[in-house]
């Protein structure tokens, strides 16, 4: 599996905790009780990472890379998943993560913001 590296990156940010949802198989990334990404599988198996992205934003993503795909089950307009065994570039991954965290962290209260940025 290619981007070994998403676990401890998303975990890298500020305020950004983790759990293991057993039902779905898949590590689920929340800042301030916000769920932005998830680590997973699809129905097959193949390992998929989905995050939550600015409509216009995910669909320019889909219509650039085939490994880009609407989120698997999850609301297709915000939610995009990136198949883990596919060929985006690791820095386009990580800008990715960076705008899904973004948009979490624009989505809280002013006052939830200012406790994370005092992390």
């Amino acid at each position: 599996m290619a981007y070994e590296w998403i676990h401890e990156y998303c975990l890298s940010k500020k305020g950004v905790t983790s759990d293991y949802q057993a039902a779905w198989e898949a590590t689920r990334y929340h800042l301030g009780g916000k769920m932005f990404a998830m680590q997973g599988g699809d129905k097959t198996g193949r390992p998929i990472f989905t995050l939550k992205l600015e409509p216009e934003f995910g669909a320019l993503l889909r219509s650039a890379y085939s490994d880009i795909v609407p989120g698997y089950y999850m609301n297709k307009e915000h939610w995009n998943s990136l198949y883990l065994d596919g060929n985006v570039p690791d820095d386009v991954v990580r800008d990715i993560v960076d705008r899904a965290y973004r948009c979490a962290f624009n989505g809280l209260t002013r006052k939830l913001r200012g406790e994370i940025e005092s992390l």
